[in-house]
This record gives C-alpha cells, structure tokens and sequence, in this order.
C-alpha cells in the first residue's frame, strides 16, 4: 500500500540539509512476531525495548513501529478501533511510554503507523452509527449510502475491494430490516472513513498531537493516497479493477484533496 512519512519539521529541508528522515536507516518492527518480552509465546512492546541496544548496534537511526493500537485484529492490526490505546497482546500505554524513552536514551527515533483511511467495525463511531440507523450525524463521518435497485439491495456503485469482492457491505436497520451500505476498500472490517466530515479531520489532528505528546518521532501512513474519493462516488465501468491500480486514473486513490490534509498535519508536527 502506498505509504507517506509525516514527521516534525525538527530541521531545515532546504540547502544543503536535509531533514532527518530523508537520509536514515529506518528498521520496520512487527510487534507481535519481533520479541516476547513477557514468555506468552507473542511478540510485545516490551520484547521491542528489550531489542533496541541490539537494533542500535545495527547502525540503525529510527524504529517504524507497525500498528499496535487496540483491535479486533481482523487485518493484522490495521483495523483500529482505539487510536489512543494498547492492545492489550502488546501491552499497555505505560509500555509504549518505556519503549519511546529508552530509544531516545540510545539516540534512537521512533516512527509509528498511522492508519486514516479506514478504522474497524467496533470503532465507537461506527458501532454508534449503525445502532442509531439512517440519519444518525456519525453515519456522516463515514461513507453510508443507500442501495440501487427496486429495494436497494445493489451497492451504491461498481468499485471493488482492494482485497476482492464490492467494497461496499449493507448494514442491517435496528429494527432487523436490510439497510445502507457503507463502503470499505478493504476489508469488511475496515470502514472507510469520509475525509469531507470536518469531525474527521480534528480527529487525526488530535491523535496526532496525543502521540507527539507520547514522544513519537514521526509517522509513517498507511493508504496515504486513498483518503479522499471523488465528488459523487461514480462508477468506474471495469471488471478486474485491481488491474488497473498503477495505470489508471481511480476515483478513489490519488485525489488532488489528500495534499491538503497533509498540509494541515505538517502544521500539527511544525
């Protein structure tokens, strides 16, 4: 997936320097297959802290830790349904508090996944939005929409799942009636988030800054080119489309708006 580094403009980018990130040797940690620092048989924050001496000695300038935030872990983690907390597998905010403090003693940054695209099913937005039906103002911040055909049972459009299948799932009414659809370019489990809501956007501010407070030295963005999709929704009219990733134009990757949330996020990190 396309992916972005978002870090804070702690040095010039102009001349003859360069920021930091440009030119480090960067070391992607997997936590759950790294190190078990607790002997339950799965990798965990603490078997990460335990590891940086030795990460050090590699020559290694920065840490880029894959998502370790609470989930149903439907996707290996990238379907988040607390940004601001631990899975309980690999620890606690405590945990992450001793990893961060002991890499910056060796001089070491840490970069952590930030996944805006889409969150899980059990995020509270989502849960409160399908219990509160069509209508409900959280509905806005993702991409609900009703069905086509006589009694909406077709998706909304044509697009297709990066993982296979519509991107689009029909929600069931509170009342147990066959309802919207909402879209998700992965998978089920992963709603896409709707870019255009305002609330979206003060969020991922706001998760920014927690984990800058945290002493995060950067981020690293999954799905970086997927967050806006085009006016409309429309069909693509193609079959396969995975296909045409990297060759076409798609309404639903590569939208001009992504450059603007960037701009706004390098303010948060200044």
């Amino acid at each position: 997936m396309t992916q972005h580094l978002a870090t804070p403009a702690d040095a010039p980018t102009t001349g003859t320097h360069t920021g930091w990130w440009r030119d480090a040797v960067i070391y992607q940690v997997y936590p759950r297959s790294f190190a078990d620092g607790n002997g339950d048989g799965m990798g965990d924050l603490e078997g990460v802290r335990s590891r940086l001496p030795y990460l050090k000695e590699l020559g290694v300038d920065a840490v880029w830790l894959s998502p370790f935030y609470a989930s149903p872990q439907a996707d290996a983690g990238y379907d988040v349904a607390d940004y601001r907390a631990i899975d309980p597998m690999f620890g606690t905010l405590l945990d992450a508090d001793a990893l961060i403090r002991e890499a910056h003693a060796l001089d070491l940054r840490v970069i952590v996944d930030l996944v805006p695209n889409h969150s899980s099913d059990q995020h509270e937005w989502f849960q409160r939005a399908l219990r509160e039906g069509p209508g409900s103002p959280l509905r806005e911040r993702y991409h609900f929409r009703p069905g086509k055909g006589l009694s909406g049972e077709l998706p909304p459009n044509d697009w297709e799942s990066i993982f296979g299948g519509p991107a689009w799932t029909r929600t069931e009414n509170p009342d147990g009636t066959p309802g919207e659809w909402y879209l998700h370019l992965f998978a089920p489990e992963q709603p896409d988030f709707n870019w255009e809501h305002p609330a979206v956007r003060d969020e991922f501010r706001s998760i920014l800054r927690f984990w800058l407070d945290m002493g995060v030295d950067g981020f690293r963005v999954d799905v970086a080119h997927g967050l806006v999709k085009a006016d409309g929704l429309p069909d693509i009219g193609a079959h396969d489309q995975l296909k045409l990733l990297g060759n076409d134009v798609m309404p639903f990757f590569d939208q001009d708006g992504v450059h603007e949330i960037y701009r706004s996020w390098r303010k948060v990190l200044a």
